[in-house]
Parts: structure tokens; C-alpha cells; sequence
């Protein structure tokens, strides 16, 4: 069994990006991250991508210019990528496959802005979802539904998840390719428009436009990287519903099994980790799943998220970009957590955002978690420096 790294990482043009398409942002993400790890692109055996053509992958990695002999299109939502790299990682290491592209690109907000078609997101017309779907259960709703049970059982505030937008939007603040960088305060987002009760505005991600690529490469090229490897240390995934009436618990996401799988494999503890990637749609996504990774007790993560805690030189800095909230959000977010983590790792988030631990140093440790659906599934990656 080998061991597994990400070699290269690469977003391609972010936030308003009007003149290009989807497959332009795959490519473009492409070639930027096998620059970034120094790799010809003839060492791509594996490929995984999912969103994008009628036969996901296979359209995609043709317009790349690759024929891989190992492909992946799980397709389960934000937590897709995550997913995906869990799957990557055990196929390089059990030797059916060398080198695997992930990819991802979407011009969702200019596709709005110039009315085209784009996918029904209605969810449900068919199946177990026609039950909920007549009653107008948006997915917006869904979140909003499951932050009210959790401010009911355990006294979750709107303050303290306004917390959540506003540290996102300070750490965005130091990333020159966030989309929007003007500080927020609590009261801005209490104040802003009603999206789905108790969720305003600012509590919802924003639209944005974007793709972003990792390499993933078993040990032995390691040495010929052009940049140091980001190791992954543990995988894990988990699902849990599809139906709201199938959740056994508003509070509690599939988290607690991916991160407890991932944490496991990888030997760490919670407590060990200097910097945290979580997929972040809603302001309580966050709230969740840092609780449900085991970073405070079940019902603490209201408390947990307030003093400046996520900031990126705060307790345990969340969202280093500025996350869905405030950096990108071009659709299925999920691989854009794992550049991040991996940039964060090296030491190349830039002066202004990078996580510094004891005398300067890079993070040691971080984790990328995403949530797929309405906490219908997650994948977990517990990643390392040295």
C-alpha cells in the first residue's frame, strides 16, 4: 500500500468570470496545477470530475487531451470532491493508478446574470423527495429548518452563528482572489433580508463563478515535485438521508462519521489540528460539522464559534479563503477546501492569510470536510506536512 500525496493544487479565474465556459475553467485549473506540481500531464493515469457534460468524466477529460484508465463521477453533492479524493487516494495506493486530476469548473453566476439554462435544482420530482417537494422545502429551507432545531435544543443563537459570517468575511478580506472582501458586522448580517427563516442574506453562500484542480500522486514521484507534498493521512465518507423525514436527527450531520473514520485512520486527534477547511453553503453548515468532527461537544458549537476563534490566527482558523461565504461559491465547492488546506500546508496561502504556528512555522495538520445535499453526505480528509 502506498503512500498517497497532493502534488500540485490550482484554482483557475474566480468570482466574475463572463467569458469563458465551463470546460475552459476545467482546463485551465488543469494546467495550472500540473505547473504547480511539476508534472507533465503524461503522467495522468486517474480522473475525476463530476457536473459537467452528459458523460461525466468522459467529456471532460477529452476536451483535456486524456484518456485515463481510472475514472471517477461520484456525484453525492458538496461533499462530491472529498468523496471523490477518498476513492483517488485508495486507488493509487493499491496500484490502479499512479496519478489522478481532479477537476472542477462552473460559470454558475454568469449563467444567472445572462438567464441561460442551467440544472433544475427542485430536487425530487420523482422518488422519495415528491412527498416533500409539493410544500415548497427549498434547500435553503432544509438548513433553515435543521439551524432551528439546533437553537431550540441547545440554545444556538442567531448572534452566534452571524459570528460564523462575519470571521469568514475578515479572513476573506486577506485574500486577494475573494470575491468579496469588506468587512461585516453581526448586526449587518441580523439585519439583512430574510432568505429562509431564521437565515438572512449573509448567513447563505454567494454565487459565484470558478473551477480549481488537485493532483493526487503515489510516494515514489514525490521527489520529483516541484513543490513539498501535502500528504493525506485518512479518508472518510459517510451518508445519511435523502428525505428530511429520513433524518434521525436535525443535528447531527454525517460528519460524525467521515471526520471519526478520517481522524482514525490518520492517528490524529481533533485537538491536533492547526487548520480547518469546512464546506460552508450556511452559516450553520458550519456550526455542525465543526462539532460533529469533534472540535467542541455536541450543542457547544454556538459558544465555540464566537471571540474570534475562526479567524486565521484565532483558536482554530476555519475557512482560511473566506470560505462560500465570502470567497467562491461557483456550485460544489468541495475541492476548492482541499487547495486551500494544501496552499495553507506548504506555506503559500500568502503573507496576509497564512497560518502560522510556534516560530513562524507552517500548520502541521489540517482537515478539509464536505457536506453534500442537506447534510445528506460528507467526505473527510485529515492532511499533513510532514
Amino acid at each position: 500500500m502506498r503512500k498517497v500525496a497532493i502534488a500540485g493544487v490550482a484554482l483557475s479565474d474566480c468570482g466574475r468570470v463572463d467569458d469563458a465556459t465551463p470546460y475552459a475553467l476545467h482546463a485551465q485549473a488543469a494546467r495550472r496545477a500540473l505547473a504547480d506540481a511539476g508534472l507533465d500531464r503524461s503522467l495522468v493515469d486517474g480522473f475525476a470530475s463530476a457536473g459537467l457534460g452528459t458523460l461525466a468524466p468522459v467529456e471532460v477529460a477529452e476536451y483535456l487531451g486524456l484518456r485515463p484508465t481510472w475514472v471517477d463521477s461520484t456525484s453525492v453533492g458538496g461533499a462530491t470532491w472529498e468523496v471523490m479524493a477518498a476513492h483517488a487516494a485508495d486507488a493509487i495506493a493499491a496500484g490502479q493508478a499512479r496519478a489522478v486530476l481532479l477537476v472542477y469548473g462552473s460559470t454558475a453566476r454568469a449563467d444567472l446574470k445572462a438567464r441561460r439554462r442551467t440544472a433544475n435544482l427542485s430536487f425530487g420530482a420523482r422518488g422519495p423527495l415528491q412527498y416533500e417537494v409539493p410544500y415548497g422545502h427549498t434547500l435553503v429551507s432544509k438548513y433553515a429548518m435543521a439551524a432551528r432545531r439546533h437553537m431550540h435544543q441547545y440554545g444556538t443563537t442567531l448572534d452566534q452563528l452571524a459570528e460564523i459570517a462575519v470571521q469568514a468575511r475578515a479572513n476573506a478580506a486577506a485574500n486577494p482572489d475573494a470575491m468579496y472582501r469588506t468587512p461585516i458586522t453581526v448586526d449587518e448580517v441580523l439585519s439583512g433580508p430574510v432568505i429562509a427563516d431564521p437565515f438572512t442574506k449573509l448567513h447563505c453562500c454567494i454565487r459565484s463563478d470558478g473551477g480549481c484542480a488537485v493532483l493526487l500522486v503515489a510516494e515514489e514521484y514525490v521527489r520529483d515535485l516541484a513543490k513539498p507534498p501535502v500528504w493525506v493521512l485518512g479518508t472518510g465518507t459517510a451518508v445519511s438521508h435523502a428525505a428530511m423525514s429520513g433524518w434521525d436527527d436535525f443535528t447531527v450531520s454525517p460528519a460524525a462519521v467521515s471526520g471519526r473514520r478520517a481522524f482514525g485512520r490518520a492517528g490524529v486527534r481533533p485537538a491536533e489540528i492547526d487548520v480547518a477547511e469546512i464546506y460552508d453553503a450556511f452559516t450553520y453548515m458550519t456550526l455542525v460539522t465543526l462539532e460533529d468532527l469533534g472540535f467542541c461537544a455536541k450543542g457547544e458549537g454556538g459558544p465555540f464559534v464566537t471571540k474570534g476563534r475562526l479567524l486565521r490566527d484565532g483558536g482554530l482558523p476555519v475557512n482560511t479563503d473566506g470560505g462560500g461565504l465570502s470567497a467562491c461559491h461557483p456550485g460544489m465547492r468541495g475541492l476548492f477546501l482541499l487547495v486551500e488546506a494544501a496552499l495553507q500546508l506548504r506555506g503559500e496561502a500568502g503573507p496576509d492569510r497564512q497560518v502560522r504556528r510556534a516560530h513562524g512555522r507552517p500548520p502541521e495538520l489540517a482537515v478539509a470536510s464536505g457536506t453534500g445535499g442537506w447534510f445528506c453526505s460528507s467526505g473527510t480528509l485529515v492532511l499533513g506536512r510532514g
